[in-house]
């Protein structure tokens, strides 16, 4: 079985305040051309389900095409932490991550996914040197970003970079049970870009 667990991208869709807003138009309509509807885009590449590649956070870093694209294929653990306001090593710490490359954390903070949240969980830094310890090399959120909502410092995504953890962001959760999956969340082959746009699944194994 499939699940999308993709938010849509439409011209209601909450991005952050001030940035780019997803709209879709058409430039050329049917009747115009006589043959086919055209439509372009407008969007950030931070909006809804998306990647992050380091180059958003650090101005060396790997931007999207140079992102190895094994990472995003492939068996992931999904772990419910909604609980928590705070999520550190200690959360994880009896959970099995032997053999896991791929962790989804659901936190379930985003209550209404027709606004920008207000206030999301904290994950501690210190995960990203236990995810790699444990063979973790992407995380996935349920969240906009991994780092509070006005952090300049973004401690959070450059203890992962630092310890070569990708991150992917703004997954729709609602209904996913905690376990096992298959992920497929390929992100468009952009050159030079710092995050792209995703179509996220998780399949039942």
């Amino acid at each position: 079985m499939i699940i999308d667990i993709s938010r849509t991208l439409n011209q209601d869709t909450p991005t952050w305040p001030g940035d780019t807003p997803f709209s879709y138009e058409l430039s050329w309509s049917k009747e115009e051309t006589g043959s086919v509807n055209v439509g372009q885009l407008t969007t950030s590449c931070h909006t809804a389900t998306h990647i992050d590649a380091p180059y958003h956070f650090n101005d060396s870093g790997l931007t999207v095409e140079q992102l190895p694209l094994d990472l995003y294929v492939g068996d992931v653990l999904v772990i419910d932490v909604s609980t928590k306001g705070r999520i550190s090593p200690d959360d994880l710490k009896l959970v099995d991550l032997s053999n896991v490359r791929r962790v989804i954390l659901k936190t379930s903070a985003w209550k209404d996914p027709s606004y920008f949240p207000t206030e999301i969980p904290i994950l501690d830094p210190s995960l990203g040197e236990f995810l790699r310890e444990n063979g973790v090399e992407l995380i996935g959120v349920d969240l906009p970003s991994v780092d509070p909502l006005e952090s300049k410092t973004l401690d959070a995504h450059h203890a992962f970079e630092k310890n070569s953890i990708h991150i992917l962001e703004g997954l729709n959760l609602e209904g996913v049970e905690p376990g096992e999956y298959r992920l497929t969340a390929l992100p468009l082959k952009i050159e030079g870009a710092d995050g792209s746009p995703v179509r996220a699944i998780l399949e039942t194994k």
